[in-house]
């Protein structure tokens, strides 16, 4: 858990709110639970992700990792929820995955992955890992990162949203990449060229997407009439 003394930016009433607080109108929410509400939201997390893993191709020079908007999801997802519903949306969609094909595209099959095995599988007594089963693995640290620092008040302004978002991005790769370069036998240069450099401009552009979405959505939100 992230300390909250030094990185607030909004006064302590507002403390923990996020936009998905306000993305259930109050006179559907009356009907509801509290859980039912939060459940609702982890859901459409969790979709969102899976949106996210169908727009997925290879890059040429790139067998490895594919391009795909599941990060935006990740991302955007847990600024949206919060640290809590943003990390049960990811361990949601990574669940799906086990049984269904939600996970990325595959190049070898050209199908949707689905399976344990796209993370890591025990063969023959040993243990392989999958080549891109870090960056799922990471995006449960991503969305906890997002969804706490939202909940401090960072999404709130262009800056300090986008810098919430990259911080989470930044640590997709802290995993993805050590754990490619294991599961695919790479060299560190290898590994940067085909898990990092790639998509350094696509993630840019997620991000700056992204990280306008959210204080605009604030905007709406204090605009909105009060019984929304």
């Amino acid at each position: 858990m992230l300390a909250s003394s030094r990185l607030l930016r909004v006064p302590s009433d507002e403390h923990g709110l996020t936009l998905g607080d306000f993305l259930v109108p109050v006179r559907v929410g009356e009907r509801l639970s509290s859980r039912a509400r939060h459940a609702m939201l982890v859901v459409a997390g969790a979709l969102l992700i899976v949106l996210g893993a169908r727009i997925s191709f290879y890059l040429p020079t790139d067998p490895y990792v594919p391009v795909t908007l599941q990060t935006f999801g990740v991302l955007f997802g847990g600024a949206l929820l919060g640290f809590r519903r943003g990390v049960l949306a990811v361990l949601l969609y990574l669940v799906l995955g086990l049984f269904l094909p939600v996970y990325a595209l595959d190049a070898a099959s050209g199908t949707y992955r689905h399976g344990l095995d796209t993370i890591i599988a025990f063969r023959g007594g040993g243990v392989a890992l999958g080549a891109t089963g870090g960056y799922l693995v990471g995006f449960l640290l991503a969305s906890g990162i997002s969804g706490r620092l939202a909940e401090l008040g960072w999404d709130r302004r262009l800056v300090g949203s986008f810098a919430a978002l990259l911080v989470g991005d930044v640590a997709i790769y802290v995993i993805g990449l050590p754990w490619l370069s294991a599961a695919a036998h790479l060299s560190i240069g290898d590994t940067i060229a085909a898990g990092l450099t790639p998509f350094i401009v696509g993630d840019l552009a997620k991000l700056i997407v992204a990280a306008l979405l959210l204080p605009a959505g604030w905007w709406v939100v204090a605009r909105r009439p009060s019984d929304r």
